[in-house]
């Protein structure tokens, strides 16, 4: 999907396909999730990706409302540093088979996000949006810009360079008011001492 507009009324959403598909009114937060992946999809369309240095890390960051600012040129821009300290901060990882089959990120309370790398220095993030849909990731690419992908369009993109296999793609759950989700309950975490 990375050349061509998107086309197929499958994949990706906007507001108003949203609205009309939701049979019970919208909260605040996902409204606003929704205007921001529409802004951004504006703002760095897959045929001109203008804003070429704002990473996914900002992207997906922004997607998800971590920074408190008026639109995405106000948002912070964050390096791979950044993201692993964002992930360790405010996410959990889980196992590939915790995503939900019926996923929809305008719906849930739940935001789920695709770590591609390293995760003490990863080199991409993308949001779950919709997992019915034949390209459920929300993300910006190095070279062409914001849009949907599936999981083996992303492998393609990315296995290969710098090291990176497809072992390297990882699911995180946010966390909910310092919670720790259920899905990563039960794991145990030994901490040392010098």
């Amino acid at each position: 999907m990375k050349n061509n507009q998107i086309t197929d009324p499958d994949i990706g959403f906007s507001t108003s396909k949203v609205l009309a598909s939701n049979g019970s009114p919208m909260d605040q937060e996902n409204l606003q999730l929704t205007e921001r992946i529409e802004e951004i999809m504006m703002m760095c369309p897959r045929e001109k990706p203008i804003y070429e240095d704002i990473s996914s890390f900002s992207i997906a960051l922004y997607t998800l409302g971590f920074f408190d600012c008026s639109d995405l040129l106000s948002s912070d821009d964050v390096d791979a540093h950044g993201a692993a300290a964002f992930l360790r901060e405010h996410f959990s990882e889980i196992k590939p088979e915790a995503l939900p089959r019926d996923y929809r990120l305008v719906e849930s309370e739940e935001k789920y996000l695709l770590v591609v790398g390293d995760l003490q220095f990863p080199i991409h993030f993308a949001v779950l949006v919709d997992s019915q849909s034949p390209s459920p990731f929300f993300s910006k690419l190095p070279f062409y810009g914001s849009g949907f992908d599936s999981l083996d369009e992303l492998k393609n993109e990315f296995v290969g360079i710098d090291g990176i296999t497809p072992e390297d793609f990882h699911f995180f759950i946010q966390n909910r008011y310092g919670e720790i989700p259920s899905a990563s309950r039960g794991k145990i975490y030994v901490v040392k001492n010098d």
